[in-house]
């Protein structure tokens, strides 16, 4: 019997239903994403620098994603999440994570326009798109990818909590300004914390997700806010909110961040963000964590720092060298400067400039010049001087220590002369290691390094952290004035050694890096401190850098190193005046500051004094405001004794003055001064008395016993000599030449800088005589420069290029005409930048 044909009909549609539902699901599922792969598609978290009391300093952004931080839930205002389920999905805590009335209003509108054009998405099915699906087809608008969206929402409330899919969706979405999460859309629009928002900002960030590019409020104000007030009717009406709040929300002014990025002491994040490149490699951590770095920096001292460095380049640019208030513009030719402060105890970085506009172009703002090598002038000094007094070394420097600064000729390891002048041009004669270095007189500190040797200062610059010197051979003497470079936040550490009594700081700008949660998973480890520099030594050098008086030479009394407090304090400045320098410290707090041109380009008529002084006591004095005064605690092993001035010996009756010292247990003087000595000379020739001599001609004296360099100094000054007082006085050279150029020397080699004016620019000519002097001409290449008819016969002449000869010329007193051997030197153009 026949089958019949309906039965073949019946299942033939059921084949065709079976291959077409098949056909359905492969072209909706094939290649679906997996659940699993949610969490490698959240967006990457920004990392927040923070200062050492949470306030944001900058928010390193992940490669092109944007800003990122996610937050708990709980952490987000209860306003901003009603304001995003009543604008989003209303239905979100009860609905299966789709709203099919809104799917099939969506579709039939699509299917009768043949292209998407309405959403109907619930958040969790906005969570699916963005989260789960590829980012090509996030972007199609197809039925296809609208189903796959359900789908994988409906998948969603099976594995997670509606609490979980909320979060991720606050935390994940554009929210436009590259902000992805509500904590990234606070801090770019408001410039606070998403836990900060009122209900009129909760609302207006509500409302951005459906239109990220249209309710830019920082591009479109208007719109952003027509939009916020339909988000805050939406949610009055469906209750969540009360007349009065509604009313008061909508009439509410908003202000916007005047900074969507801002950064607070860039040159000081830059830093971080280099060492965190270090860390974060070697720390496992997951790469969907949100870090806060938690750095040493105190913004309000950064903003007192920022403030003294404008206000001196401020100063510096409205006078003219020697011209006070004259407003020209860049007078002195400053462009730069740059600040550190540490903690000494800790080490830890306070504030950090690197220049006085980051973002000035013109004058290389970006470069950070804390971290810039730079010539340090006489800012090493107190390096030098403490390695002379290490009562470990052979015959140790003291205080007293007696040193000869007069004009004195060293030989480099280039075979050159080499003869260092003081900032003032001046000899001072005998001066106690305590003057020279509180005074920063510049011939006892070469003759300083000359006793310690360059060996061991780069040994004893190495353990204080100073990196930057290189190889000792390549330095001569003069590294004792700030010939070689250093780095400012290294030579400000290395003063903090002698803040600690004598023990090694190392520069700390990392205290912790933790994630949001406040899990800490990482801090610097705090290791014993090396103790560099005995307690006596670095208390001795804290004293002379604190000690006004000693300080007169150099410096009036009333200077700015003078705070409302002890602190010990150098100043340092380049012979090329290329750098500015001052470094001081309290027993709390080191302050090192760089004034100069980040171009090399000299400075005209600026010093260590003039320049970064300023800034160091502007900033010093009131970062300290309210602090309790703090000296220098000095440790045991020290003697106290009374000293011929001069000498440093102990005084005998012929010493006519006396002062006390500090000396280190063990390195107090044993011998009596030798320098004044009480004589008899014979009136009648003006020798020292003989056997021979009637008693009615002798008459008692005190004459000073100076090494051979001093003795012209000591005529001008019209000090006695017993050398003079000698009838063997005829075997001296002195008797054979009378009158003698003293400076320049035989054969020196002078270099001239083309970068500066020749003005600035000097050598000193001088004469010194062992007879007394009617007149005498000082000449130079056949050219009289100068005549003089008493002592001092020096004077200043600008260095020109090329090899010159030197002499003097005179009459005694009594009418006899003398001359000097003929000196000659050579001035070389030195041509490096």
């Amino acid at each position: 019997m026949e089958k019949p044909k309906f039965s073949k009909a019946i299942w033939f549609l059921s084949f065709s239903f079976l291959v077409s539902g098949l056909g359905l699901l492969l072209w909706l599922f094939w290649d679906l994403p997996d659940l699993a792969n949610l969490p490698n598609n959240l967006a990457t978290p920004s990392i927040r620098i923070t200062d050492r009391h949470g306030r944001i300093l900058y928010e390193l952004q992940p490669d092109a994603s944007g800003r990122h931080t996610p937050v708990s839930l709980e952490a987000i205002p209860e306003s901003l999440k009603l304001a995003t389920i009543a604008t989003e999905d209303r239905n979100f805590y009860t609905n299966p994570g789709v709203d099919f009335a809104g799917v099939l209003r969506s579709a039939w509108i699509n299917l009768k326009g043949q292209e998407t054009l309405a959403g109907g998405s619930t958040i969790t099915q906005q969570v699916a798109r963005n989260l789960i699906l590829s980012s090509e087809e996030q972007f199609e608008r197809s039925l296809r990818r609208k189903l796959r969206e359900v789908w994988l929402a409906y998948r969603l409330t099976r594995k997670y909590s509606k609490d979980e899919i909320l979060a991720l969706y606050l935390n994940q979405m554009n929210y436009g300004g590259l902000s992805y999460g509500v904590e990234a859309a606070a801090q770019t629009y408001f410039g606070k914390s998403a836990a900060e928002l009122g209900l009129a900002e909760a609302a207006l960030i509500a409302g951005i997700p459906q239109a990220p590019a249209l309710y830019n409020p920082l591009i479109d104000p208007q719109a952003a806010q027509n939009r916020q007030k339909i988000v805050l009717e939406i949610m009055h009406n469906q209750e969540l909110i009360s007349p009065a709040e509604f009313e008061l929300a909508r009439r509410e002014p908003l202000v916007f961040a005047s900074q969507p990025y801002p950064i607070n002491a860039p040159h000081f994040v830059m830093w971080i963000s280099t060492q965190l490149d270090k860390i974060l490699t070697t720390q496992p951590i997951p790469p969907t964590t949100s870090l806060i770095i938690k750095t040493s920096l105190d913004l309000d001292w950064q903003h007192l720092a920022e403030n003294a460095v404008t206000r001196q380049m401020e100063a510096l640019a409205a006078t003219t060298p020697n011209s006070p208030g004259h407003n020209v513009p860049g007078g002195h030719n400053v462009n730069n400067a740059a600040l550190v402060a540490l903690d000494p105890d800790t080490g830890e970085i306070l504030a950090m400039i690197g220049s006085p506009d980051y973002f000035d172009t013109l004058n290389a703002g970006a470069i950070n010049m804390a971290l810039s090598p730079r010539q340090p002038g006489s800012a090493l000094k107190p390096l030098v001087y403490a390695a002379a007094f290490d009562p470990d070394r052979t015959n140790p420097w003291t205080a007293a220590t007696m040193i000869m600064d007069v004009r004195t000729t060293f030989t480099t390891h280039e075979g050159e002369a080499y003869t260092p002048a003081n900032y003032d041009n001046l000899e001072h004669g005998p001066v106690s290691a305590r003057q020279a270095l509180a005074s920063s007189l510049n011939i006892p500190a070469v003759k300083a390094l000359d006793f310690v040797g360059l060996a061991d200062l780069f040994d004893f610059a190495t353990t204080l952290g100073i990196s930057s010197f290189g190889n000792p051979l390549d330095y001569d003497l003069s590294l004792s004035l700030g010939g070689g470079e250093v780095r400012l936040l290294e030579l400000t550490a290395a003063y903090a050694a002698f803040a600690t009594l004598g023990q090694a700081v190392t520069p700390t700008a990392i205290l912790a890096i933790s994630t949001v949660a406040g899990e800490v998973i990482y801090e610097p480890e705090n290791p014993a401190r090396a103790q560099v520099i005995t307690p006596q030594v670095a208390w001795l050098i804290s004293d002379i850098l604190n000690d006004n008086a000693a300080r007169s030479i150099g410096f009036s009394p009333n200077s700015a190193l003078q705070i409302d407090r002890p602190a010990a304090v150098k100043t340092g400045t380049t012979t090329n005046y290329h750098d500015n320098w001052t470094i001081g410290y309290t027993p709390d707090l080191v302050v090192g500051v760089w004034v100069g041109n980040a171009n090399h380009e000299p400075m005209r008529g600026v010093d260590g004094l003039s320049g970064a002084t300023p800034i160091w006591h502007q900033f010093i004095r009131t970062a300290l405001t309210g602090t309790p005064e703090n000296w220098f605690v000095q440790p045991d092993g020290f003697e106290y004794e009374e000293v011929c001035t001069l000498s440093g010996q102990l005084p005998t009756s012929s010493c006519p003055y006396t002062r006390g010292e500090w000396f280190i247990a063990g390195t107090a003087p044993t011998q009596k001064d030798q320098i004044f000595q009480q004589v008899w000379i014979d009136d009648r020739t003006g020798f020292l008395a003989g056997d021979n001599t009637p008693n009615n001609d002798r008459r008692r004296v005190i004459a000073v016993n100076f090494p051979p360099e001093a003795h012209p100094w000591a005529r001008a000054q019209g000090y006695i000599l017993t050398t003079d007082l000698q009838h063997e006085s005829a075997e001296n050279t002195w008797e054979s030449y009378p009158l003698q150029i003293i400076s320049p020397g035989l054969n020196n080699v002078y270099r001239r800088d083309s970068n500066l004016e020749s003005t600035q620019q000097k050598l000193t000519i001088e004469a010194a005589a062992a007879t007394p002097m009617n007149t005498i001409g000082i000449w130079l290449d056949d050219e009289l420069q100068a005549s003089f008819d008493h002592p001092p016969y020096l004077l200043w002449w600008p260095l020109q290029e090329g090899d010159h000869l030197v002499w003097a010329e005179g009459t005694t007193i009594t009418g006899e005409p003398i001359k000097s051997p003929v000196v000659n030197f050579e001035v070389v153009e030195d041509l490096e930048p």
